[in-house]
């Protein structure tokens, strides 16, 4: 008989019956009723009941254990009585009756209970995470995680891809966000720098000539942490591809997220491909966004003219102005009591807006606080471009093109959670395309990248030359799924003379690029093909499969918010003589006056 275990705490089932086992494992659960004690004795793969009498010698060393010591059990498998068989365990129809038992390990006193749900709080369940681990929900996580990843590769080997290691030690890019920098101890005062993302490799892999690329690729990026986003480091799969336009690379990457969300989505319904299209300008105007969640039916329109020039003061002076109003259809709100309306006006005033304004649409009429100020005419004309009906009311929101987008974009959302238009059966796909190529800084007025600063401009160097650098589109693309955004990518730009004039018009000169960009720009003047990728992330894709609204309950070993990792100490102090080593000196901030 093996040392340890002949089965795993999954694996007993009837036709073990008068068979001699052994198990190990942690002391899940304890129920003493009196002349027996019942254990539930679990292990990485599922939980066996095991039975002693209080007759055993063997008794009073287990009543002793605390729940998560680990022991080795060995006995006779029995079948359970009918009334204490439980279905509910892929194990429930037998029983082990504990003959021989040997500690393992003793656990001392929990700060926090294994067997249960409860809330123990971050600190709590970061800095005791290996604990925090063997708890059921936590634990099936991470095996998911582990098996996506498993099959992600599977699937992409299976299309010809090649799995290739990028370095972790590398220069500064421009991907949007501060590097994490490491000091060289050999090049006294220069700084190497975590890859945010393996950009500029997976590239030059391409102008090697390996053509499809992909990697579970580590990025650092020092930024503060979101419930969709770990402080630090996460994972992405990371693809590339040669001689491919936009499409090409659409159609490598979607059968591989729709067989993995059809594999481990629990039977929801995956969006068939092709996944749809939709221009960023569209997806801002009907969604208010670039990560729309289609779930939701709710399609919002422009509805300016509606309101101008009418006896609602409040839209009409804005639009002259230059606001805009937008209206945001509520299917079947006209059933909802004015409570429902006044909850709205309330989270639009706490989220810095004037209000939602509304119609109501009711045996015929419209109604409303606002509806008096719409004549027949403009009523119909407003019923025409929201399509809303009798049953139906439609809220407003009103002011800055850029500042009202992202405000009715929220609003869309919370009306279709409160009106339960969410269907939550649904993993919806969709790609978003044709985003501008730069953006304009709000604070310093400068143009700059608004994505990806190596992706290839729609229309070219001729584009770059002669069109106005915020009406020019690129060929980059993101890929959403349930309004979570799972990848940005794009088509590369693979000439160095547009390169140079990219780069020129986000006010990078071209001896800034030869020198932060000299591995990249090089290999591009000996021959490069056409070439585009994605990289979606490993994180965003378990977070949703497992249907967690935060990331740390799929990441083994999370950090704070404050990005510490409360279980190893880090960040951490130091010592001097590794400062000296590194040619480094702290200089720690000012104090902060109470």
């Amino acid at each position: 008989m093996h040392r340890y275990r002949t089965h795993n705490c999954d694996a007993l089932r009837m036709a073990d019956s008068g068979e001699i086992a052994r198990l190990s494992g942690w002391i899940h659960r304890k129920r003493d009723h009196g002349n027996l004690l019942f254990v539930d004795l679990r292990d990485h793969f599922g939980i066996t009941q095991c039975v002693v009498d209080a007759s055993s010698p063997v008794f009073p060393e287990l009543e002793s254990l605390r729940l998560e010591s680990v022991i080795c059990v060995t006995g006779k498998i029995v079948r359970r009585s009918e009334e204490t068989m439980n279905a509910n365990l892929p194990t429930g129809e037998v029983e082990l009756v504990i003959a021989e038992i040997e500690l393992l390990s003793p656990a001392e006193q929990l700060p926090l209970q294994v067997n249960s749900d409860q809330d123990y709080g971050e600190e709590t369940r970061l800095r005791y995470r290996f604990l925090d681990l063997r708890r059921e929900r936590l634990h099936r996580n991470i095996k998911l995680r582990s098996d996506v990843v498993s099959s992600i590769r599977q699937r992409m080997t299976d299309q010809g891809f090649k799995e290739f290691q990028t370095p972790i030690l590398t220069s500064t890019s421009p991907e949007g966000a501060r590097d994490f920098l490491v000091p060289s101890r050999l090049h006294p005062g220069n700084f190497y720098a975590l890859p945010q993302a393996p950009q500029q490799f997976k590239q030059l892999i391409m102008v090697a000539g390996f053509d499809r690329y992909f990697q579970i690729a580590p990025c650092f990026r020092d930024e503060d942490a979101r419930a969709d986003r770990s402080p630090g480091e996460f994972y992405q799969l990371d693809i590339e591809m040669s001689f491919v336009t936009q499409e090409d690379v659409f159609n490598a990457i979607e059968p591989v997220l729709h067989g993995i969300f059809e594999e481990f989505g629990g039977g929801k319904n995956v969006t068939p491909l092709p996944f749809p299209r939709i221009p960023f300008a569209e997806s801002m105007l009907k969604y208010g966004n670039d990560k729309p969640d289609l779930r939701n039916p709710i399609v919002m329109n422009k509805v300016t003219e509606v309101w101008q020039g009418t006896d609602f003061k409040i839209f009409a002076s804005a639009i002259e102005k230059g606001s805009v109003v937008r209206a945001i259809p509520a299917p079947g709100a006209a059933e909802m009591p004015r409570s429902f309306f006044d909850k709205l006006n309330e989270w639009a005033r706490e989220e810095g807006a004037g209000g939602l304004g509304y119609i109501i649409f009711e045996d015929g009429k419209a109604k409303g606080p606002i509806a008096k100020f719409l004549d027949s005419e403009r009523i119909a004309m407003l019923q025409d471009t929201t399509g809303v009906c009798d049953g139906d009311a439609v809220f407003f929101a009103c002011g800055q093109e850029n500042d009202i987008a992202s405000f009715s974009g929220l609003a869309r959302d919370r009306i279709g959670l409160e009106l339960g238009l969410i269907d939550e059966g649904q993993f919806n796909f969709c790609w978003v395309v044709d985003y501008p190529m730069y953006e304009r800084d709000d604070r310093t007025g400068k143009i700059e990248f608004s994505h990806n600063p190596f992706s290839m401009p729609q229309g070219g160097l001729d584009a770059l030359e002669k069109e106005n650098p915020l009406e020019i589109k690129a060929y980059q693309y993101d890929i959403v799924c349930n309004g979570v955004e799972l990848s940005s990518g794009a088509i590369r730009n693979h000439l160095p003379e547009i390169m140079y004039k990219a780069f020129d018009i986000a006010g990078y000169p071209q001896s800034e690029v030869d020198t932060r960009f000299s591995g990249m720009i090089n290999a591009l003047k000996y021959g490069a093909p056409p070439h585009g990728g994605s990289a979606p992330g490993i994180d965003r894709i378990v977070m949703l499969l497992a249907d967690e609204p935060n990331i740390r309950e799929v990441t083994m070993f999370p950090m704070t918010q404050q990005a510490q990792d409360l279980l190893m100490n880090a960040p951490a102090v130091v010592d001097e003589t590794h400062l000296e080593e590194l040619h480094i000196k702290v200089v720690m901030p000012p104090a902060k006056d109470n």
